[in-house]
């Protein structure tokens, strides 16, 4: 895939402790740009808005609970239309492109990003990459407007296509420069925000004006930085479905076990919230809390007496929790480089089975695996309102000359968040944190730890926002990368 390049990040650092982790500008390699007045000052949808234009300087805080003396700390750029842009609608040639798994709202981002194009600026050209990265040089490209993905957002799936792998970044640049395109939007998740820092990179390097846009998506909620990914209310709605009759099922027989595995690779957020919206869950198993299967305080233990308590109990677990209890442990990777997981959902199952059964007790068991359901139907209310927020923020800040950023949503406000901050770790449920003691309270488990397992070198490799954090997100260190900076007059 190549190198991330050697730029520096824009780190500006003001009064009080302030510090802006700041996004690239094509003016950065570009200073003779010219500027035009932005066409949604005579936009009628923007007539009424009393402030049509967002601050330059405004910026949105990373940390929202903050100590009366403590600094004002990191901050991101307020996403938003700008009084000046730095295209011409008639210049404009978009394209998007959707890469990795799909996710509820992938449509609804299509959409919003050609209607904010076409209704706020006019756009007439932009096209739809098809089949991911590859798209870029090995298929067909789609031509998009408002009548075309009018009401795509009722789908689920992309209508662009997409699959893992095929980054070649010479190959994507060299076709954006011969198409002569130069707005690129990005929807994909971490692997897919890495290749687009690097076609940043590459563009910047030739010298093109070309904004290089990257709207974050990932089911698992495995983003760091911003409050969620666009998808997870849905699937956490479309679990439940699933608990629920894991629920039903259970209830129905003697000594019934409704097990179901949900999405979270390395992240047990869909299985946390789902277990805590659904109330019907006895026991929840993540990748990030340990747990074990035999003698005292395990988990054979625990369904014994759940069943002997209630006579049935419904189990949730996430893909990626246990993997290291299983025999074989694979080595293999998907075309994206994430590893290839044992199906922990019919090894545990068939563990449970055969636990009763040299106990001679019978059980019924229902193991429910609703994965490829949740993935692939259309975004609810809420997440359809959010992929709306991301796609015309991102426009907007296209539109403005920003570039080489994701859009993304930070304590409630839309904001504009480099790169390298999305790419630099994975978001996790913290054990330590007061919403994971939630679920324990919620279903009455064990945590299958004592408070002496969760030992000082796990704390210590958490950052101190996660371990203080009453929230599921924004678990990302409060230090600055050891870079040039610029300080604001005081």
């Amino acid at each position: 895939m190549g190198s991330l390049g050697s730029s520096q990040p824009k780190i500006i650092k003001g009064p009080a402790g302030y510090v802006l982790e700041d996004v690239p500008h094509l003016t950065d390699y570009l200073p003779d740009l010219h500027t035009y007045p932005n066409p949604l000052q005579d936009n009628p949808a923007y007539s009424v808005v009393k402030q049509y234009f967002v601050d330059a300087d405004d910026t949105v805080p990373q940390k929202v609970v903050v100590h009366r003396d403590s600094p004002r700390g990191i901050h991101f750029r307020r996403a938003g239309p700008r009084q000046k842009v730095y295209f011409e609608s008639d210049e404009v040639h978009a394209c998007i492109v959707t890469c990795g798994g799909l996710c509820p709202g992938l449509n609804t981002v299509i959409r919003e990003i050609v209607c904010g194009l076409s209704y706020m600026y006019g756009v007439k050209k932009i096209l739809g990459i098809d089949g991911g990265y590859r798209g870029f040089y090995a298929k067909n490209t789609v031509p998009l407007n408002s009548k075309f993905v009018n009401d795509i957002h009722k789908r689920g799936g992309t209508i662009l296509g997409t699959s893992r792998g095929g980054h070649d970044t010479n190959k994507i640049v060299d076709s954006i420069q011969d198409r002569g395109i130069n707005q690129v939007y990005i929807i994909g998740g971490d692997g897919t925000q890495r290749g687009a820092s690097v076609i940043f990179e590459e563009v910047r390097r030739r010298g093109l004006k070309v904004a290089v846009v990257g709207i974050p998506k990932t089911i698992d909620n495995d983003i760091p930085v911003i409050d969620k990914s666009f998808g997870f209310d849905t699937a956490v709605e479309e679990a439940q479905r699933a608990i629920n009759a894991a629920h039903v099922e259970s209830e129905s027989f003697e000594n019934g076990i409704g097990l179901v595995k949900l999405m979270g690779r390395y992240s047990g957020f869909i299985a946390m919230y789902a277990t805590l919206a659904s109330r019907d869950v006895d026991c929840c198993l993540i990748p990030e809390s340990p747990f074990y299967l035999e003698g005292e305080g395990g988990l054979f233990e625990f369904i014994e007496r759940r069943l002997k308590e209630n006579g049935h109990m419904v189990i949730v677990i996430a893909e990626g929790a246990g993997q290291e209890l299983m025999m074989e442990s694979s080595n293999l990777e998907d075309a994206s480089g994430n590893k290839l997981l044992k199906d922990v959902g019919l090894w545990i199952s068939q563990s449970i089975k055969d636990h009763f059964s040299r106990k001679k007790t019978t059980i019924n068991l229902k193991y429910i695996d609703p994965t490829y359901m949740i993935r692939a139907v259309p975004g609810n209310a809420s997440d359809n309102v959010y992929c709306t927020l991301l796609a015309q923020s991102a426009v907007h800040g296209a539109m403005a000359g920003y570039t080489g950023f994701t859009s993304g949503l930070v304590n409630g406000r839309q904001t504009y968040i480099p790169f390298y901050r999305i790419t630099e770790k994975q978001n996790k449920v913290v054990i330590t944190d007061r919403m994971w003691a939630r679920l324990l309270s919620s279903t009455n488990q064990p945590s299958f730890l004592s408070p002496k397992d969760v030992s000082d070198d796990v704390k210590s490799s958490l950052p101190a926002t996660q371990l203080l954090d009453d929230s599921h997100c924004n678990g990302v260190a409060d230090d600055v990368p050891p870079v040039e900076t610029k300080e604001i007059a005081q």
